[in-house]
C-alpha cells in the first residue's frame, strides 16, 4: 500500500473539513448562529462530500498509475486503495444526501415558513413541523423510489461495443478462430515483426456488442450523472461566462470615495428605493391575508404553487427578493463608499482581480480543451493530456492538483451560474451566498445543487482527460459502463449535453456583454401591479 496516498488522502479530508467549516460559519446568518444544528452538519458533509467526489478523481489517478509504479493494467488495487469500493460509496452516498437528507431538512427548517409550506403556521412546534417535513420527504421519497426502480429494472444493462478479431495459427497456415480462443503457439510467435503481427489479425465484418449487466451503485452513478447533467449543462455554461465577468466586475466597480454632493444623491436614492420597497413588502401581505380570508378554512394541497395563482404568488414573492437583493448590495457598496471608507480593505478589489484572471485562464482553457479533444470525432490535439501526463514523468502532484483545481472551477461555476439564472430570469428561487446573510435554506439548496452537479463533472473530466485518466477505476464505470447504458448512452455519445454547455455558454456571454449588471423591476412598477391585483378582489 502507498502510505503516501494515504497520508495526502487524511489531509485532504482535513482540509476539506476546516473550509466546510470556516465557509459555514463564515456565511452564516446570526439568527442561525445557535440554531439549525441538523441542517448545519447536513451542509457541513455535504461540502465536504461534493469536493471529495471531485477529489477522488485524481486519488484515483495517483493510486493507478501515478505513485505507485503502477504498469497500467491492475487498475483496482494497483497503489494499495479499494478504489472501486470507495467509488461505490461515494455513489450510493450522492442520493442519500439529494434525495434524503437534504430535502428533509430543508422541508424541516422551512416547516414554519406559510409563504413555502402549505398548511403551517408561523412558530409552529417541532412535533408539527417534524410531521410536515416527514409528509413532504415521504413523497420524494416514493417518487423516486418509484423512478429509480422502473429506471433499473428496464435500462440496466450497459451495451458496450467491441471489436471481434480473428487470429491465424501460423503453424498450419489457417483462420482457426477468435482471439478468445485461438490455438496459435507461444513458440510460434517468436520473432515475429510488426508486419506479421498484422498478418496475424484480422477484423471481424462489423462490430459486436457486449452487453454488461450493472451493479445498482454504478447504475445509480449513471442515474444521478443523467439527471445532474441537465443542471451542469445549464447551470455550468452560465457559471463559465459570468464567474469572470462578475469577478473582473468587482473590481473595475470597486468602492470609491464620494464627495458631500454625491453622498448626499445616493443616500436620497437609496431612501427613496426602501420606502418603496418598505410599501411593496406591505402589498404582498396584505393581497396574501386578503387571499386566506376568502376561504380560511382551505388548506393548498402539496401541488398548489404550481398552480396559475401559485406560480402569480411564488414569481412576486420572487420579483421582489430580487429587488431586496439588489437593493442589499447597493447599501453595502454605499456605506463602503462613505462610512466604511476608512475601514475598507483596498486589497479585497485586487484579490477580486486576480481571481477573476485566473477564472478567465480556467474558462479558456476548458473551452480549448472541449473544441480540440471532446467534439471532434477524432480529436485534433490532446491539449491538456500532454501537460498532465508530462507532469506525471516529472512531479505527478502539479498534474494531480490541475485537474482537482480544474474539477473544483466547474462546481463552482455550476452554483454561480444557478444564481446568476435566478437573478436574471427569476425561474428560480434565489438563495445568494453572502457573508454573514445566508440562512440554511439557502445553503441546503446550493449544497443540493453541488451535489447534483458533482458526478456530471467526474464524468465530463474523465471524458475530458480520458489520455491522462484512462487506467483509472472510475474511468472502467464511467467511460465504460455508465457510458454505454442503454437509453442514456445516446446523450452521451452524441455529446448531447456537452453541446447544450457550449452553446448556453456562448449565448450567455453574448447576452452578458450587452447588459453586465443585473438590475430589478421598478419597484414602482411592482406595486403598481399587486395594487391592480387587490383592486380586482
Amino acid at each position: 500500500m502507498d502510505w503516501f496516498l494515504i497520508l495526502v488522502s487524511c489531509i485532504s479530508v482535513v482540509i476539506l473539513f476546516v473550509v466546510s467549516l470556516y465557509f459555514l460559519v463564515y456565511y452564516q446568518h446570526p439568527d442561525d448562529k445557535n440554531e439549525a444544528w441538523l441542517p448545519k452538519i447536513t451542509v457541513l458533509l455535504g461540502m465536504m462530500l461534493a469536493g471529495a467526489t471531485v477529489l477522488l478523481l485524481p486519488l484515483d489517478v495517483a493510486n493507478n498509475e501515478g505513485y505507485s509504479g503502477c504498469d497500467g493494467w491492475d487498475t483496482q488495487f494497483c497503489g494499495g486503495i479499494p478504489m472501486d469500493l470507495i467509488w461505490d460509496i461515494f455513489y450510493w452516498t450522492i442520493p442519500c444526501f439529494v434525495f434524503l437528507l437534504i430535502p428533509f431538512m430543508t422541508f424541516y427548517y422551512e416547516a414554519d415558513d406559510g409563504m413555502l409550506m402549505a398548511g403551517t403556521s408561523i412558530g409552529a412546534q417541532p412535533n408539527s413541523k417534524l410531521c410536515e417535513a416527514m409528509k413532504y420527504q415521504t413523497a420524494v421519497v416514493v417518487i423516486v423510489g418509484a423512478i429509480f426502480t422502473t429506471c433499473y429494472l428496464l435500462l440496466s444493462d450497459s451495451s458496450v461495443p467491441i471489436r471481434a478479431y480473428e487470429v491465424r495459427d501460423i503453424v498450419n497456415d489457417s483462420w482457426t478462430g477468435t482471439t478468445n480462443d485461438g490455438d496459435f503457439t507461444l513458440a510460434a510467435l517468436g520473432n515475429i515483426t510488426d508486419t506479421d503481427m498484422s498478418n496475424m489479425l484480422k477484423t471481424r465484418s462489423g462490430n459486436e456488442d457486449l452487453i454488461i449487466p450493472v451493479s445498482i451503485p454504478t447504475f445509480f452513478a449513471g442515474f444521478m450523472a443523467f439527471i445532474g447533467w441537465f443542471f451542469f449543462a445549464i447551470f455550468g455554461g452560465i457559471g463559465m461566462a459570468s464567474l469572470p465577468l462578475d469577478l473582473v466586475l468587482a473590481f473595475v466597480n470597486r468602492p470609491q470615495h464620494m464627495s458631500p454632493t454625491e453622498f448626499a444623491d445616493a443616500q436620497m436614492m437609496i431612501r427613496n428605493k426602501v420606502n418603496e420597497l418598505v410599501d411593496q413588502g406591505e402589498l404582498l401581505k396584505i393581497e396574501r391575508d386578503e387571499k386566506n380570508n376568502l376561504d380560511p378554512d382551505a388548506k393548498r394541497g402539496p401541488f398548489s404553487r404550481f398552480s396559475k395563482a401559485g406560480r402569480e404568488e411564488r414569481n412576486k414573492l420572487l420579483e421582489f427578493k430580487k429587488a431586496v437583493y439588489l437593493l442589499e448590495e447597493n447599501v453595502d457598496d454605499f456605506n463602503a463608499c462613505s462610512s466604511n471608507y476608512a475601514n475598507y480593505n483596498p486589497l479585497i478589489p485586487w484579490l477580486y482581480l486576480f481571481l477573476g484572471i485566473f477564472a478567465v485562464i480556467f474558462t479558456l482553457i476548458w473551452l480549448i480543451q472541449i473544441i480540440l479533444f471532446v467534439l471532434p470525432p477524432n480529436p485534433i490535439h490532446p491539449f491538456v493530456n500532454s501537460y498532465l501526463e508530462w507532469f506525471d514523468g516529472v512531479f505527478p502532484m502539479v498534474g494531480i492538483l490541475s485537474i482537482a483545481l480544474l474539477g473544483l472551477y466547474l462546481l463552482l461555476c455550476a452554483v454561480h451560474g444557478c444564481f446568476k439564472f435566478g437573478l436574471r430570469f427569476l425561474f428560480i428561487t434565489l438563495h445568494p451566498m453572502k457573508v454573514n446573510k445566508t440562512y440554511m435554506s439557502s445553503f441546503l439548496f446550493n449544497i443540493g445543487l453541488i451535489l447534483l452537479c458533482a458526478l456530471p463533472v467526474v464524468q465530463f473530466c474523465v471524458t475530458t482527460f480520458s489520455d491522462y485518466a484512462r487506467y483509472t477505476t472510475v474511468s472502467n464505470v464511467m467511460g465504460t459502463q455508465v457510458q454505454y447504458l442503454q437509453f442514456f448512452s445516446w446523450f452521451w455519445e452524441s455529446n448531447v449535453f456537452i453541446y447544450i454547455f457550449i452553446s448556453v455558454f456562448g449565448l450567455t456571454t453574448l447576452y452578458l456583454l450587452c447588459k453586465p449588471k443585473d438590475t430589478s423591476e421598478s419597484s414602482i412598477g411592482l406595486k403598481d401591479r399587486i395594487l391592480g391585483r387587490i383592486k380586482k378582489r
